[in-house]
């Protein structure tokens, strides 16, 4: 497949995933941004300022690894790429097997990450941890860093950098939200969906008593 029919198959699967997710509440209005890798040079991402809900194949545009748009052969680019693009970017180069990014502000990830104190969350003894990549048992450890917020990309992606480990397969942003990645669009997806429901057991234990949080 050419890189522009791949480009438009990948569009109307961003648009498809954007529906989705927005239909589950973990990307409200404009928030959010999802990337899928096209070749070893560029990803398909969507345009800044767009609702997700309602994401159209203009919506998408190319990106090189600088998080600059372009056009190869000739794909239209319209609007501009989201200040968060070089988190999508850095997660390509280090990892050349993933396919896919998404990024949401879920409500169980932003409300978790802003109550967790220290910089990882790490889980273990729940069966949903193996929908994760490389999670065989739900003995198995599930560490996720926890970053703060920063509108400094270039910075933030910096302090990330460490913290990608070869298993890693996703991170918070304290009181913004959740990056995760995969082979695909559709792995990428299960590892968001697990993930969330996993940020949704956390909050209530915090809730029950059973774990500490950050205190006011």
């Amino acid at each position: 497949m050419n890189l522009t029919l791949r480009f438009q198959q990948l569009a109307e699967d961003l648009c498809h995933y954007g529906r989705i997710l927005y239909n589950n509440d973990w990307s409200p209005a404009t928030s959010s941004n999802y990337s899928a890798r096209l070749d070893d040079q560029y990803c398909a991402l969507t345009s800044s300022g767009k609702h997700k809900g309602e994401l159209t194949p203009a919506d998408i545009l190319v990106v090189d690894w600088q998080g600059r748009a372009v056009n190869p052969e000739g794909i239209s680019n319209r609007g501009k790429p989201s200040a968060e693009t070089l988190l999508h970017t850095q997660i390509y180069q280090r990892y050349p097997q993933a396919g896919a990014v998404l990024h949401t502000h879920s409500r169980n990830a932003v409300l978790l990450s802003a109550l967790w104190p220290q910089a990882e969350l790490e889980l273990t003894g729940w069966e949903l941890q193996k929908a994760i990549e490389g999670q065989n048992s739900h003995e198995s450890r599930l560490v996720i860093p926890i970053v703060d917020n920063d509108q400094n990309i270039p910075r933030m992606a910096e302090g990330l950098d460490p913290l990608l480990l070869p298993e890693c397969r996703a991170y918070l942003i304290r009181g913004h939200g959740i990056y995760t990645w995969g082979h695909n669009l559709a792995d990428c997806f299960r590892h968001l969906e697990a993930l969330d429901h996993l940020c949704a057991y956390q909050l209530e234990l915090i809730r029950l008593g059973q774990m500490e949080s950050r205190q006011p």
